[in-house]
């Protein structure tokens, strides 16, 4: 069982920063693959970001050039940095994570999630 818990949501205005982290529990964290993923009233959960347990990264057409996932093994945790916000980040934001030695886009192929954040970005 892996236990997910996120942080560092919150309100900023377009183009500020914000980096959110997700904590992991667990001792083969470096062996997960994890994901971001975002969700807004009414939508499916949308792909945000993704690392492989090699760190091999995958990023939505929406937020390309503009996020950036990575992890610490040695911590147990996995950033998205999220630079110049658009309302249209605007989400609960949700980390997942599943053990895979390929790297994972679709929500589906995720077994463990966190109770979501939220970002709301002003315009």
């Amino acid at each position: 069982q892996v236990q997910l818990v996120e942080a560092g949501g919150g309100l900023v205005e377009a183009g500020d920063s914000l980096r959110l982290s997700c904590a992991a529990s667990g001792r083969t964290f470096s062996r997960y693959n994890m994901g971001w993923f975002r969700q807004t009233p009414g939508k499916e959960r949308e792909f945000v970001a993704a690392i492989s347990w090699i760190a091999r990264t995958y990023y939505s057409d929406s937020v390309k050039g503009r996020f950036t996932i990575s992890r610490v093994n040695a911590k147990n945790t996995m950033y998205l940095q999220m630079n110049s916000l658009k309302p249209a980040d605007t989400a609960v934001y949700y980390c997942a994570a599943r053990r895979s030695l390929v790297l994972l886009t679709q929500a589906a192929d995720y077994e463990y999630w966190g109770q979501g954040i939220q970002v709301t970005v002003s315009s």
